[in-house]
């Protein structure tokens, strides 16, 4: 039998994520693969059933214990969702569940939502737009490119033939609707035709720009405003720039479009890093500036001048705050601090003057220090441990 996939790592979660994290992770995974969106995308469709099937067993708590104590072979042994046929979970869960994933309101929606008075409501969509630093803190303006399935022009979204037109469902009889009986035939419900797809027809001759589709994918251009003080992985959502109506919900895609979610991604900066509202900038000192103190320009993000008084006797480490010349927060507006981390350089090349000096100085030193704690000292100042150490002194 072939290894199967871990659950958390197709829907893209710690082990230790929620039931709402679950649920939103799928919705995406369901609104990106869904076959409507995917249409002869074989690939699509066996991520979409994956994802199904991840969820139905991570949403569920009992079945979620035994795949974490004992994975996909528990669940075979006891009978459980890996076989995902939906028979552990009882008839409200089921219809719960479609509602939430693909009528739900709230989060990034999905197919067959509905607006106010029942309107019918299409995709919501996500993109990505990458800014700088330099734009976190002033808010620009960007340009996105995405694309969305539009209602098809040359049919109206009936996915028939100009000049010809639909005929009524013999399954159903134009309803739309049949009685199933399910669960060993313990209660009866109502369900869209599987012959027409609930619409009541079907289409004889398809139309030869969506074929039979009644949606066209197509490219559009839109520009997002990015306000000020946005951070990596928060979304602008733009109203109804999403998808119309499903074929299904509307053919003629009448409703309430879906919204765009455009994902914001950070760029690194060169010099400066975030931390909140905070930047953290290294600030390269030589070991006399440390020593005697010093006054030293220090660059800021807005480009104004800055100048920095060391005091003598400054420490490997030490941090100096300039308030006001961070970020500012995306809500009130008030900027952070802009946090310089002291970083004592030490020359690679002396001269035979300079070692002189040097050696009758570190003579005074109760005997000498460049043996013990001069060499532990420098060997603290380079890569991630150093920022850890900075990154601590601010937070506490």
């Amino acid at each position: 039998m072939p290894a199967q996939r871990d659950y958390y790592e197709i829907l893209g979660v710690e082990r230790g994520a929620d039931a709402e994290e679950i649920k939103r992770a799928y919705r995406r995974l369901a609104m990106k693969y869904h076959p409507d969106r995917n249409p002869g995308d074989a690939e699509a469709e066996v991520r979409f059933k994956e994802a199904a099937e991840a969820y139905e067993v991570l949403a569920d708590e009992g079945t979620r214990k035994i795949y974490d104590h004992h994975g996909h072979e528990g669940l075979r042994r006891g009978g459980g969702p890996a076989t995902h046929d939906f028979s552990r979970m009882d008839v409200q869960d089921i219809f719960s569940m479609f509602s939430d994933i693909f009528g739900g309101g709230g989060g990034f929606g999905g197919r067959g939502a509905r607006g106010p008075r029942g309107v019918a409501r299409g995709y919501d969509l996500e993109t990505e737009v990458v800014v700088t630093l330099d734009d976190v803190l002033a808010g620009v303006e960007k340009e996105v490119e995405f694309t969305r399935l539009d209602v098809c022009e040359k049919c109206s979204g009936t996915g028939a033939k100009p000049g010809s037109k639909p005929v009524s469902c013999q399954a159903c009889g134009g309803q739309g609707k049949v009685q199933q009986t399910g669960f060993g035939g313990m209660f009866r419900m109502v369900t869209s035709c599987p012959n027409c797809a609930g619409r009541g027809n079907i289409v004889k001759e398809f139309c030869d720009g969506c074929r039979g589709k009644g949606r066209l994918p197509k490219k559009r251009k839109i520009a997002v405003r990015i306000p000020p003080g946005i951070s990596e992985g928060q979304a602008v959502r733009l109203k109804a720039e999403g998808e119309p109506p499903s074929q299904d919900e509307s053919p003629s895609g009448q409703g309430v479009r879906g919204d765009l979610h455009v994902v914001v991604r950070v760029k690194e900066h060169k010099i400066f890093e975030r931390d909140g509202n905070d930047l953290l900038i290294g600030l390269p000192l030589s070991f006399t500036q440390a020593a005697l103190g010093a006054e030293i320009p220090i660059p800021t993000l807005d480009g104004e001048p800055a100048s920095l008084s060391i005091p003598s006797g400054t420490q490997h480490g030490a941090t100096f705050r300039l308030p006001g010349r961070g970020l500012p927060d995306l809500r009130s507006g008030a900027r952070g601090d802009l946090v310089a981390a002291a970083g004592i350089e030490i020359p690679r090349k002396l001269t035979g003057e300079q070692q002189r000096i040097l050696r009758e100085f570190d003579a005074t030193q109760n005997g000498g220090v460049h043996a013990g704690r001069a060499s532990k000292g420098a060997g603290d100042a380079g890569g991630d441990s150093f920022w850890k150490k900075v990154k601590g002194k601010i937070t506490g």
